[in-house]
Formats: structure tokens, C-alpha cells, sequence
């Protein structure tokens, strides 16, 4: 049971993962400046998240959460040393991954997808836990 269980989780995570991709790509179809910018930093702790939970199906939500902002902040203050923006210039991937520019707001909103990833998986979480044994759920 509990190998079936760790596969649906990383199923759900996957699913998580391919949603997260398509809302930032949509975020960036319809807005621009400001808003789409932050929404990105939002979206993409939270697939960070996403990977986590994907590959540790059994971690608590906010190990995920932790870990996915770590992460970003790591990433955000790794651009400090510029070895990013390095990077970024011969690899549209390394762009996409590792970002070229620190910008503080944006350890703000990482945060803000943390708090987002941690509340949607702690609702999975409960969603799936045993409850009570009752005459009608037998």
C-alpha cells in the first residue's frame, strides 16, 4: 500500500509540475511588466515544489515548502556572483534555470509560492488521509 501511495503522489506531483509550467506560460501570454514578472517568481517555487514532492513522494508539506524556497533563494543569491549571468549568455536554458539579475523583491515572492505550494499540498495531504472508520464509509 504504502509503495502504491508514493506512486500517486508522484503522479499528482507531475500533474502539479505540467500545471505550473502552463500557468506561467499563460501568466506571460496575457500580462506583461510587473505582474508577470512576479507571478513567474511565484510559479517557479512552486515548481520547484513540485520537483521536490516529486522526488520525495513521503516529505511533509512544509519540508516541500522549505525546500522549494531555499532553493529559490539560493538561485536569487547565487546571481550575486554573477557566475549566473554568465552562464545565461551562452545558454537559453541557464537563462531560464539560473535568471542573470538579482532583483530583492524577488525573494519576497518566492515566499508568497511557498506559502501557495505548502497550503495546496497540505490540502492534498489531508484530502488523502484516513479518516474515521464509519458504518457508511465501510
Amino acid at each position: 500500500m504504502r509503495g502504491r501511495r508514493a506512486y500517486r503522489a508522484r503522479f499528482v506531483a507531475a500533474g502539479a509540475a505540467v500545471v505550473t509550467v502552463a500557468a506561467g506560460l499563460g501568466v506571460r501570454a496575457v500580462a506583461d511588466g510587473a505582474l508577470a514578472k512576479y507571478a513567474g517568481d511565484a510559479l517557479y517555487t512552486v515548481l520547484i515544489c513540485a520537483l521536490v514532492a516529486l522526488c520525495a513522494p513521503r516529505a511533509r508539506p512544509l519540508t516541500v515548502a522549505g525546500t522549494g524556497l531555499a532553493l529559490s533563494w539560493a538561485v536569487e543569491l547565487s546571481q550575486l556572483t554573477g557566475v549566473p549571468a554568465e552562464l545565461s549568455r551562452h545558454s537559453a536554458v541557464a537563462r531560464l534555470v539560473l535568471g542573470s539579475t538579482f532583483n530583492a523583491p524577488d525573494l519576497l515572492w518566492y515566499a508568497v509560492g511557498a506559502a501557495a505550494a505548502w497550503g495546496v499540498h497540505t490540502a492534498a495531504v489531508a484530502s488523502r488521509a484516513p479518516g474515521p472508520r464509519t458504518s457508511a464509509s465501510r
